[in-house]
Order: structure tokens, then C-alpha cells, then sequence
């Protein structure tokens, strides 16, 4: 990895953040599951910068590369609606009735 943290804040995109980071990945796990990638390594992103105040910008960078590398690694083996990231996994659907709800009188 040859990349400033200027760079790394410039990035967007999940390919980008493989690139940067010279990561290898599967491009159809990353086309299902690319938001739920992003939304787990700024998770952990978040922890590393609450508990790293006093790294160098390298081993920053380093850090963010292992954490981008774990978000990954958890969607090859789990899926988005086991890790229920996103607000939507976690609110019951209003006006639903689900099947083992009715009952036969």
C-alpha cells in the first residue's frame, strides 16, 4: 500500500477501497453486498480511530486496511440480513401477518 491518508479520505467506492489497499476480492460478493461492506468497515473505522489516537498515519492505514479486509470477510460468510447493519433489517414491517400468527378456530 502506497496511499496518503489525503487519498484514502478521497475514496468512494468499495472497488476503490480493494485497490488502494491491493486487496483481492470476489466481484460478485461485492456487487450484492457493497453497501453492507462500507457500512461494516465504517464500523470498524470508528472503533480504530476512538482507540488510536496516537498511531501514525501508516499504521492508520495499515489498521484501515485490516478492518476493510474483516467488513469483507464477514459477507463471505454471513449475509446482510444476519449482520442487520441497516435500519430496514431491524424494524418490524407494519401491518404484516405472519403465518404462524393465524390460527384456525
Amino acid at each position: 500500500m502506497s496511499g496518503t491518508i489525503d487519498e484514502f479520505k478521497k475514496l468512494v467506492d468499495a472497488e476503490e477501497f480493494f485497490h488502494f489497499f491491493n486487496l483481492p476480492y470476489d466481484h460478485d460478493v461485492v456487487h450484492v453486498n457493497r453497501l453492507h461492506i462500507l457500512k461494516k468497515f465504517s464500523q470498524y473505522i470508528n472503533e480504530i480511530d476512538d482507540n488510536s489516537a496516537d498511531l501514525s498515519p501508516e499504521e492508520k492505514l495499515n489498521q484501515y486496511s485490516a478492518a476493510f479486509q474483516k467488513a469483507y470477510e464477514v459477507f463471505l460468510e454471513s449475509t446482510p440480513q444476519e449482520q442487520k447493519l441497516f435500519k430496514v433489517f431491524n424494524d418490524k414491517a407494519k401491518n404484516v401477518v405472519k403465518l404462524t400468527e393465524i390460527t384456525s378456530d
